[in-house]
Order: structure tokens, then C-alpha cells, then sequence
């Protein structure tokens, strides 16, 4: 199997210049999975950061945007949507966390998608680390 971000072994850039520009779409999720002492923080405001989930939603939203400044090899696209949706299943005590990222352009957003997601849980991760360490990040997937 040859990988195509390797060229003579040496990691390249893809080049997709004789590519056709079509519209791609990628979800991806990821979750938080939460302990008894951070569902009570997050659920009686005890988080002195402000609102995990709004900041995570605005986390998520600017890592699909700076995904080409993380990711080495990945192309900057022009992005023409981001959805970043961060909802507490309170029963599942856990965090989900969906991207759905859009663009018009050779080559597809799932970079974009996964990593929206990625920094997102972490966000989560970060303002509610202070209420129990025990928090666990899962299940960092493409959906589509």
C-alpha cells in the first residue's frame, strides 16, 4: 500500500492541482467521558471558566479553521461551513461531540472534521479538569 503523503520516503504535500473542486462534507465525533464530581460541576455552574460546552463549541469551531496550521501536510481549504454541536448525555454521563465540516475544494475536510472534535473534548477537558481527573477522552472518529 503506498502512502500518498510520502514520496521517496520523505513526507510531501499531496499535490491536487489537477483535482476537480467538489463540495465535501466529513462528520466526525468524539466524547468526554465524565465522573460523578465533574457532571456536578458542569450542571451546577461550578466551572469559574465560564460555560464548558459554549466554549468547547467555539474551540471546535476554530480548530477546523487552523486544522492546516496544526497538521503538517494538510491542505489549507477554504472552508464554507462548520458545525460543531456539544451536548451533555446526561445519562451516559458524557460529552458528544459532533463536527460537520463543508467546503467546495480538490480535497476533503475529514482532517478538519476529526480535529474540531479533538479540540473540542479537550476544551472540555481543560475547564472541567479542576473539578476531577479523572475525565476520559474517547472514541475520536470519522463518521462520514
Amino acid at each position: 500500500m503506498d502512502l500518498s503523503h510520502f514520496k521517496d520516503g520523505r513526507p510531501h504535500m499531496v499535490d491536487v492541482t489537477e483535482k476537480p473542486a467538489t463540495h465535501r462534507t466529513a462528520t466526525a465525533e468524539a466524547f468526554v467521558e465524565l465522573t460523578e464530581e465533574a457532571l456536578a460541576a458542569l450542571e451546577g455552574g461550578g466551572v469559574g471558566k465560564g460555560d464548558p460546552l459554549a466554549v468547547a463549541q467555539l474551540a471546535g469551531i476554530l480548530a477546523a479553521k487552523k486544522t492546516p496550521d496544526l497538521i503538517p501536510l494538510c491542505h489549507p481549504l477554504p472552508l464554507t461551513g462548520v458545525e460543531v454541536r456539544v451536548e451533555l448525555q446526561r445519562e451516559a454521563r458524557r460529552v458528544r461531540i459532533e463536527a460537520v465540516v463543508r467546503t467546495k475544494a480538490e480535497t476533503g475536510v475529514e482532517m478538519e472534521a476529526l480535529t474540531a472534535c479533538a479540540v473540542a473534548a479537550l476544551t472540555v477537558y481543560d475547564m472541567l479538569k479542576a473539578a476531577s481527573k479523572g475525565l476520559v477522552i474517547s472514541r475520536v472518529q470519522l463518521l462520514e
